[in-house]
């Protein structure tokens, strides 16, 4: 994040801004809803500026401002046509620590002005640090259609009972989560269609139910947070993200999905590395059911699906035997989000007419797959945590049967901008991954559909490089694509 989000109280303050354009007069517009005493410094004003200077809603002096009016300002807009003006009172607002915005130069200036969508008392702005106006201006254009004028009377209703709301219910999580429940649900509807006595009877029937459940049993939520680009999670994920009061999550939640968790939300890494565990199984699962009989809601965030070698049955049978209330939300699984993004077909008609998936290790970290099945032919194999044993598993398969030039492919943060594909065969990718630093996470495919990759890739497609080691030293015949 580049700049500080903020929202400034310019309650009759004194606002100096140079220049009277058009792009100027949007910026008084906008100061004196704010409620802040407007000086325009121009020569010239548009026909907006002239009318209210007119009408005295705002002063204007009819000179370029000198430095010590600069210094004197709450703030500083700098709108002048001529740009060697903007850069002096730019430089004189800097100098004096008065905050200054330089329309259309982000770089000269302290603060940037975001587009607003404005639902008083309740406000939200869009910025692009200065980088796309337009984008933000396409933004607030979707935001409009989805945030219905009511939201600010929604905003207003529910500040006559905050301080009610405080004083009954004294812990912040659930005091959290009874706003929740009465903001999304039928009371926000009554206020929406204008029926404010029917809603505030049910707010305070619903503040004395709270009241006398504060120490209700929480719930769990089991999260799949797909193979780690935060855009392809679900919705339903992404609300009870925004819901929970503490998550626990695991070291293959890819960067940038934790940011999407309700700020005030407790965070709790519980990841599983090889030879490393930050908890074990059993005390992740006796970690949940402690927090939801405290009354918790409980987010347990895991990498690509919960049912997909993430041990979320595990984790059930346990919420089970407790009684405690959960949810399993799916997520996709890691060897869909890999392959998609690989350009590697899991089946196809002319290579593959099954997929099989397995992991590559158990609970006690030995390998002891089913080597027969796998080498069926037609068939492709995608093996989830199998990166350290990937010489065995390669020296396994052509063992039983499969043949050494079988194409074969390690994924690298599938989804990611970090992504790498390297392709070989059975023979050679082991030594491929070793010289090319290929580190988990990471998923391996196995199967005639690999020899798509070079055809079908079409993520970081420009990104493609060579073998880190001299693939001729290796196979002869190998990519590796970033």
């Amino acid at each position: 994040m580049d700049q500080l989000p903020a929202f400034m109280n310019v309650r009759g303050a004194n606002a100096l801004v140079a220049g009277g354009t058009d792009a100027a007069s949007r910026k008084v517009e906008l100061l004196l809803r704010a409620g802040a005493t407007v000086t325009v410094y121009a020569a010239q004003l548009c026909p907006l500026l002239a009318d209210m200077a007119k009408t005295r809603v705002i002063e204007h002096r009819a000179r370029h401002p000198e430095a010590d009016e600069v210094a004197a300002a709450a703030l500083v807009f700098a709108a002048d046509p001529e740009a060697a003006v903007n850069r002096e009172v730019a430089r004189w607002a800097r100098a004096s620590r008065v905050p200054v915005c330089v329309l259309g130069d982000p770089e000269a200036s302290s603060f940037v002005v975001p587009v607003v969508i404005d639902r008083s008392p309740m406000v939200i702005a869009i910025s692009s640090g200065g980088a796309s106006p337009v984008l933000t201006r396409l933004l607030r254009m979707r935001l409009e259609a989805l945030i219905p004028a009511g939201f600010g009377r929604l905003a207003a209703f529910a500040a006559q009972f905050r301080d009610r709301a405080r004083k009954r219910i004294a812990d912040y999580g659930q005091r959290r989560k009874f706003w929740e429940e009465v903001l999304s649900g039928a009371i926000a509807e009554k206020v929406f269609s204008g029926q404010e006595a029917s809603a505030r009877a049910a707010l305070e029937a619903a503040l004395e139910a709270a009241q006398s459940a504060q120490q209700a049993r929480g719930e769990v939520y089991l999260v799949g947070a797909g193979p780690g680009n935060p855009d392809l999670m679900t919705f339903r994920a992404l609300r009870l993200m925004q819901q929970a009061d503490v998550v626990l999550h695991d070291n293959l939640v890819g960067d940038g999905i934790l940011e999407l968790v309700h700020a005030d939300a407790e965070r709790i890494y519980v990841g599983k590395e090889r030879g490393h565990h930050a908890l074990p199984q059993e005390e992740i699962n006796t970690l949940m059911v402690r927090l939801a009989l405290a009354g918790k809601r409980v987010l347990r965030l895991k990498g690509g699906d919960p049912f997909m070698f993430g041990r979320g049955g595990e984790e059930i049978e346990t919420l089970v035997e407790y009684g405690i209330p959960f949810e399993v939300v799916p997520g996709i699984t890691s060897a869909a989000g890999a392959a998609c993004y690989a350009g590697i077909p899991l089946t196809h008609r002319d290579y593959a007419q099954s997929c099989t998936f397995v992991t590559g290790h158990k609970r006690d970290f030995t390998s002891d797959l089913d080597w027969p099945g796998l080498v069926r032919p037609n068939q492709t194999v995608v093996i989830y945590m199998g990166l350290a044993r990937l010489e065995e598993i390669a020296r396994e398969l052509i063992a039983h049967g499969r043949a050494s030039q079988t194409p074969a492919a390690v994924v690298e943060q599938a989804t990611t901008a970090r992504q790498r594909v390297l392709t070989g065969t059975l023979a050679t990718l082991p030594a491929l991954a070793t010289a090319s630093g290929i580190r988990s996470p990471a998923l391996i495919i196995i199967g005639e559909v690999v020899t798509l990759h070079g055809k079908l890739n079409w993520f970081n497609e420009a990104r493609v490089k060579d073998v880190i080691a001299s693939p001729q030293s290796v196979s002869g015949k190998a990519g590796i694509r970033g």
